[in-house]
């Protein structure tokens, strides 16, 4: 028995959109990786790109359980002594309306090259509008 591997340039990949008002960011973000990396296909392999796009509007809308609100907290480092940065949810959203949505989806993501380039797939956008309907996205509901 031969194992069928079909190169990325032979994959069909089409374009999925999800609308993350009133849903939870985490399932929203789970949903979003596993179209993009391709497990829902059957030429899926772990170490290609066979992946589909996904466009997720109103991602400031999406919500978080409990008090992730106010608790959940972000941090980064700008790389000089004591460049510990932290904040946390409800300000990032404030500043960044689509920033939470994408560092989940990213951290869901492999580490390494192939998950930055399954990263570049992921369109983010805070509000119901995006550039992308000449690909013609398909609605997913969650």
């Amino acid at each position: 028995m031969k194992t069928i591997v079909k190169k990325p340039a032979e994959v069909d990949r089409i374009w999925f959109l999800i609308d993350a008002e009133g849903k939870s960011l985490g399932r929203v973000a789970a949903k979003a990786v596993a179209i993009v990396r391709g497990k829902e296909k059957a030429v899926f392999v772990p170490h290609q790109e066979v992946g589909d796009f996904v466009v997720i509007v109103n991602a400031e809308k999406a919500v978080v359980t409990g008090a992730k609100r106010e608790d959940k907290l972000y941090h980064h480092h700008t790389g000089f002594p004591g460049g510990l940065k932290t904040v946390n949810y409800a300000k990032l959203l404030e500043r960044h309306p689509t920033k939470p949505m994408e560092k989940a989806v990213s951290g869901m993501l492999p580490k390494g090259v192939l998950g930055r380039q399954l990263c570049r797939n992921v369109k983010v956008y805070a509000g119901a509008t995006h550039p992308h309907a000449a690909q013609n996205p398909q609605a997913i509901n969650l």
